[in-house]
C-alpha cells in the first residue's frame, strides 16, 4: 500500500507540475498575441520581440555592471577581486544588479559588489543590504547619501533636518524652535516613509504619535548600508 500511494503522489505533483507549465505556456502565448495585435505581425512575431527585447536589456545591463565593477576595482588600486562573496549573497546580489535599469542605482550595486570582494574593504555584505537596495527608488538613495553625508556622531543624538529636502539636509540641533522647522513636501515625505519602513530612518514623533517630517535620526543599519555602497577610503591601496 505505502508504495501504490507513493507512485500516487508522485503522479499527483506530475499532473501538477504539468499544470503549471501550461499555465505560463498559455501566458506567454496569449502576451504573444496581444504585442502581435499592435505590431501587425504573427503570434511568433510577437513572441519573439518581446523575448529579444528582454534579452537584450539584460544582457546590456549585464554588460553595464561588469564594466562599471571592473572600473571601480582600478579606483581602489585592484586588478580582480581578493575576496570571494558566498553563494548565497552572490547569486541575489548579482541578480538583483543586472535587472537594474537606472544608471545611478546600478552603480551602488556595483559598489557593494566591489566592496564585498575586497579583503582590504571593512565593509561585510549582509543579506539585509541586497534586499534595502532592491526597494530603493534613484530620489531615496540620494536623500540617503545626503543624511549620512553629515557627521553619525553627532546627527545620532540631534537628528537631521529634513524640510529642505532633496536640496539641502542639516544637523538637526535642538535651539527650542523645534515648531519652526519646515516639514518635507509630500514626495520627500513618501521617500522618507519607506527609508523607514527599511530600518534605515527613524521618523521623529509627534506627542499623540504623528509623524513629523522636520527631522528624521539615522539607524545603525543605514550607516553601515550606505557605508557598504560606498567606495570607502579605508579600501584604496
Amino acid at each position: 500500500m505505502s508504495n501504490d500511494n507513493s507512485v500516487s503522489e508522485s503522479a499527483k505533483a506530475v499532473q501538477e507540475v504539468a499544470k503549471a507549465t501550461g499555465k505560463a505556456i498559455d501566458a506567454g502565448q496569449k502576451f504573444g498575441g496581444f504585442i502581435s495585435r499592435f505590431v501587425a505581425g504573427p503570434l511568433e512575431q510577437g513572441m519573439g520581440i518581446f523575448e529579444d527585447k528582454l534579452k537584450y536589456m539584460r544582457w546590456e545591463r549585464q554588460l553595464r555592471l561588469m564594466q562599471r565593477a571592473d572600473q571601480m576595482l582600478k579606483e581602489i588600486g585592484l586588478t580582480q577581486p581578493t575576496r570571494h562573496i558566498p553563494l548565497k549573497l552572490a547569486i541575489p546580489l548579482l541578480e538583483a544588479a543586472s535587472l537594474e535599469d537606472d544608471d545611478f542605482l546600478q552603480d551602488l550595486w556595483a559598489k557593494l559588489l566591489v566592496n564585498a570582494a575586497s579583503s582590504a574593504s571593512s565593509a561585510t555584505l549582509q543579506r539585509s543590504y541586497i534586499s534595502v537596495l532592491e526597494q530603493l527608488t534613484p530620489l531615496e538613495a540620494a536623500i540617503l547619501q545626503k543624511i549620512y553625508a553629515l557627521p553619525y556622531d553627532q546627527t545620532r543624538h540631534d537628528g537631521v533636518k529634513v524640510g529642505k529636502l532633496p536640496d539641502e539636509v542639516s544637523v538637526g540641533k535642538d535651539d527650542g524652535k523645534q515648531d519652526e522647522l519646515p516639514e518635507a513636501p509630500e514626495d520627500i515625505r513618501l521617500a522618507l516613509a519607506n527609508l523607514a519602513r527599511l530600518g534605515c530612518v527613524v521618523i521623529q514623533k509627534s506627542w499623540g504619535g504623528g509623524e513629523l517630517f522636520r527631522k528624521v535620526n539615522p539607524t545603525l543599519l543605514g550607516k553601515s548600508f550606505v557605508e557598504a555602497c560606498t567606495l570607502q577610503p579605508s579600501a584604496r591601496i
